[in-house]
């Protein structure tokens, strides 16, 4: 019997990267699922790996920068499973733009939108349900720029999953006592398809040195199926080996620019 089975999860930005990883792992632990992005081709193309094991999941596509779809999604997970177990924050994004003086308005909501609104709403969905049952874990991929602002991850995306890593801390401090448990996992540099929107995307030399996808999502599964008495609060996980960023950092600096 799986470490998850008979639990129900929610994994946001499940059609690709760390998502993908971290729904077949939860899979293959048992878990039903209900597996969340904005296009439902790669989320179906997951679902159908996981149904040919005999597993249980769901494709929804939610935009989440609509905040309103992130909670209506939660509210959905319940009715349709009687309950939520397990919530993987794991969507997110960045603007092009990387340097405060160059982003603009557009992309500075739309990064919070979606990796701090849209994880307060779907977290605020589920929550509470959570406490009636007496338990629940909610996990959200933060990022080591939360913890080391610069060009590379951004202004916005810096401040955003700084944000959403205090959201994580917050729960803990309130609804431990209450079962709740909140796990932030702060990876540097993974080679996803998130990093084909940096203004310099890293070539295939540079993302050999990069954490892989899995590597995340084993992550996510420890805090997952650790016994209830006991919370990774944090995880921060970066790269063994270092690179040369100085083409990465240029172009950072430049993006958005009149100059550029």
């Amino acid at each position: 019997m799986g470490q998850l089975e008979g639990q129900v999860a929610i994994i946001t930005g499940a059609g690709t990267g760390i998502g993908r990883e971290t729904a077949l792992m939860f899979a293959d632990q048992g878990a039903k699922l209900v597996l969340v992005g904005r296009r439902i081709e790669p989320l179906n193309e997951v679902v159908a790996i996981i149904e040919a094991k005999n597993g249980i999941a769901v494709a929804k596509s939610v935009d989440l920068e609509d905040s309103d779809g992130a909670a209506a999604l939660g509210k959905w997970a319940i009715a349709e499973f009687g309950q939520v177990d397990v919530l993987v924050n794991n969507a997110g994004h960045s603007s092009r733009a990387r340097s405060i003086q160059h982003v603009g308005v557009e992309e500075w909501e739309s990064v919070f939108k979606v990796n701090v609104e849209g994880v307060y709403r779907l977290t605020q969905s589920v929550i509470g349900s959570m406490i009636e049952r007496g338990g629940g874990t909610v996990i959200t991929v933060s990022s080591y720029a939360a913890l080391h602002p610069g060009l590379l991850g951004g202004a916005a995306y810096s401040a955003a999953k700084a944000a959403s890593y205090n959201m994580m801390r917050g729960i803990n401090a309130e609804l431990n006592e209450k079962g709740i448990r909140a796990s932030t996992i702060m990876p540097a540099e993974v080679d996803t398809p998130i990093l084909n929107n940096r203004p310099h995307n890293p070539d295939a030399a540079a993302r050999s040195t990069m954490m892989m996808p899995e590597d995340v999502a084993s992550a996510i599964l420890l805090c997952a199926t650790l016994p209830g008495r006991t919370v990774i609060e944090e995880i921060v996980m970066s790269p063994t080996q270092p690179r040369d960023r100085t083409i990465d950092m240029a172009a950072a600096r430049k993006a958005g620019s009149t100059d550029e």
